[in-house]
C-alpha cells in the first residue's frame, strides 16, 4: 500500500473542519449536526480509501474501461495498436511465460518491472545472488532483483530472453520498459494511440511462414 501524500490529510482535515464551521454557523440542532457530521465522515473515508488504495482503484477503473472500449489493444497486419486509457497511459494486454498479464508501457523506464506476484505465477526466479540493482522511481530509490523472462508476447510482436527487475515496492504495478520496447522495429504514437512495429526480420520470417505450400 502506497503512503498517503501529507498535502491530501491536510486537504481533507481542511474540508472537514470547514464543514463543520459551516455547520455550527448555521445554528443546527445537535442532532442535525450529528447527521451531517456522519456523511462528511463517509464521503471523507471515501476519499481516504481511494488515496491509499488509488493502484488497486486505477487497476479496477482501467479494467472496466477496457471492457467499456476504452483503452482497447488492436492487431492491424504486423502492427500492434493500443489506444490511450482513461488515465492517459497505455495498457498492453501482454503474456509472460505464457501467462497473460496487463502492463503499463513506460518509455521513461530503462527496463521491465515486474511485482513479486506477477514474477511467481509466470515462474520467474529474481536472482538472490550479488548486491540488488538500485532504482531511481518517481517515489524515491529502490532496492530490486534481477530476472529473465523466457518470452514475452504483446499480440503479434514477441521477443525472448529479457531482462527484467522484481520488487516488492512495485505493488502490484508491471511495467513494459525500453529494453522491451528497443527490441521493436519501432513504436511511436499518433494522437492517442500508440504503434508498435516488428522488424524487418520479425516481418519477413512471419510471411514466409504464412505463405501457401507451392
Amino acid at each position: 500500500m502506497n503512503g498517503v501524500d501529507p498535502v491530501n490529510i491536510l486537504w481533507l482535515i481542511g474540508a472537514l473542519v470547514l464543514a463543520l464551521s459551516a455547520l455550527s454557523a448555521r445554528r443546527m440542532r445537535f442532532g442535525d449536526i450529528l447527521r451531517a457530521l456522519l456523511r462528511w465522515a463517509i464521503i471523507g473515508g471515501l476519499i481516504w480509501a481511494v488515496l491509499t488504495h488509488r493502484e488497486q482503484v486505477e487497476t479496477l477503473v482501467n479494467m472496466a474501461a477496457e471492457r467499456l472500449g476504452i483503452g482497447q489493444q488492436e492487431v492491424s497486419g504486423d502492427s500492434v495498436r493500443i489506444t490511450m486509457g482513461p488515465d492517459g497511459h497505455f495498457w498492453a494486454r501482454a503474456t509472460l511465460n505464457g501467462v497473460p498479464k496487463r502492463m503499463l508501457i513506460d518509455s521513461g523506464a530503462t527496463i521491465t518491472a515486474l511485482s513479486e506476484s506477477t514474477a511467481r505465477d509466470v515462474g520467474i526466479a529474481p536472482s538472490t545472488g550479488g548486491f540488488p540493482v538500485v532504482l531511481a522511481t518517481a517515489n524515491g530509490t529502490i532496492a530490486a532483483q534481477r530476472a529473465t523472462i523466457k518470452r514475452v508476447t504483446v499480440g503479434g510482436l514477441s521477443t525472448d530472453d529479457l531482462g527484467v527487475v522484481v520488487s516488492p515496492s512495485f505493488g502490484e504495478m508491471n511495467v513494459l520498459g525500453m529494453n522491451f520496447l528497443s527490441r521493436l522495429g519501432s513504436w511511436r504514437v499518433e494522437g492517442r494511440t500508440l504503434i508498435l512495429e516488428p522488424k524487418t526480420t520479425q516481418k519477413s520470417a512471419r510471411s514466409k511462414r504464412d505463405a501457401p505450400a507451392a
